[in-house]
């Protein structure tokens, strides 16, 4: 999963990916073989090591014609999401699983290649990460295995405050996501994109 941050510049998570390897995008709301993919080249953050802690867990895509008729999204201002209220909201979006079952052999993880939303609040942020309450039992939603990537909004903006990284196993508690205000992150999109 990712976003339209540029014309040209597709942003997602770096675990997505190969450094250099050319890559396949669609921006269809159910995807089905044969529609239309858009081909770039994905770019990971250098320092990225592949550990899933990793605060360099970030890279774009960059096409190899620009994207017409979608408006990109817009990114947050240096360090704005630090002093985030308690009761901040997030719209995480992405093409990754929709229920999770509990049967025989473990949990299982069903995908449609539809692109879903959820809304989900604020439980803490830390100097890399936003994590965002995905407890169903509190009102929430989030993200799951195959939303990696995506982006996760400021409320009901256009403004992506994170991308998806990580989260619990069974993808209902708490959705970890990689902060787009920090320096670290800046850095990386900076070469691509230029910045607010």
């Amino acid at each position: 999963s990712g976003t339209l941050i540029s014309a040209r510049v597709f942003l997602t998570a770096a675990h997505c990916g190969d450094d250099g390897e050319h890559v396949g995008v669609t921006f269809d709301t159910a995807y089905e073989q044969g529609d239309a993919v858009y081909p770039g080249t994905f770019q990971s953050d250098p320092r990225y090591t592949q550990a899933q802690n990793d605060p360099h867990d970030i890279a774009v895509v960059v096409f190899t014609k620009p994207i017409t008729g979608i408006t990109p999204a817009s990114l947050p201002r240096a360090n704005s999401l630090s002093d985030l209220s308690r009761w901040q909201t997030f719209t995480s979006v992405g093409y990754g699983a929709y229920a999770v079952t509990n049967g025989p052999g473990g949990h299982q993880f069903l995908y449609n290649d539809v692109r879903m939303m959820a809304t989900g609040t604020l439980n803490a942020t830390n100097p890399a990460w936003l994590r965002i309450s995905m407890n169903p039992s509190t009102g929430n939603g989030g993200t799951c295995y195959g939303d990696s990537g995506g982006p996760n909004f400021l409320g009901r903006t256009n403004i992506v405050a994170a991308t998806t990284i990580t989260g619990d196993a069974v993808c209902r508690a708490t959705n970890v996501d990689y902060r787009l205000d920090t320096t670290s992150a800046r850095t990386f999109l900076a070469r691509y994109v230029k910045l607010p």
